[in-house]
């Protein structure tokens, strides 16, 4: 007699997987329907000054490699990317419309690629940089608090980091999001 007590708490034991499943999903989905922009992702170097860089240059191309000490004074982008990337060649017609803006310079993060690749990349699709450093290790990445390539760091006047894109810099977020950042940092006082 004692059984039928206990089958209503198995019961509730079995579905309770379900339950907290359902509760999860809920919350995911949620979360994804909150209309929040995915390509800005939080970063804790907002704000702070840009990691000590010092890279090599791109073997067989003439331009200097990547030193934080050519920030200073002036508005940076620091766009990493990499021939292997498929999101870094649909970005790459935006940074080169980009480029033609005098008022910035933009500055390359080769990471973790061959030489030969990057610079067949650049002379299939065309160079926006004005320095491009050799990330090989991908040791400076982690510096800067890279998640994946693409992404491109907004660096002020005063060489700290102003934002970060993560993603492929579409034409649409090129007007919305990164062109209305680069305006505020060239606003900014230099301090």
């Amino acid at each position: 007699m004692q059984a039928e007590p206990q089958k209503p708490r198995r019961k509730l034991l079995a579905l309770l997987p379900l339950v907290i499943f359902l509760l999860l999903a809920g919350i995911f989905l949620m979360q994804l329907l909150s209309g929040r922009d995915v390509a800005v992702v939080p970063s804790a170097l907002i704000g702070e000054t840009a990691p000590e860089t010092k890279l090599p240059p791109l073997e067989g191309v003439s331009l200097p490699g990547l030193e934080s000490s050519a920030f200073a004074g002036k508005v940076t982008l620091v766009n990493v990317f990499a021939s292997w990337c498929a999101p870094c060649r649909e970005e790459h017609p935006v940074l080169m419309a980009l480029s033609q803006d005098k008022r910035f310079s933009i500055a390359g993060l080769n990471y973790k690629d061959k030489s030969e690749n990057a610079r067949r990349f650049l002379g299939d699709l065309g160079n926006p940089y004005s320095a491009i450093g050799t990330d090989d290790a991908g040791r400076s990445a982690i510096d800067w608090g890279v998640y994946g390539v693409p992404e491109t760091f907004v660096i002020g006047k005063d060489g700290k980091i102003a934002f970060k894109h993560t993603g492929p810099i579409t034409v649409q977020s090129a007007q919305t999001v990164l062109l209305p950042e680069i305006e505020k940092a060239l606003a900014a006082p230099a301090r």
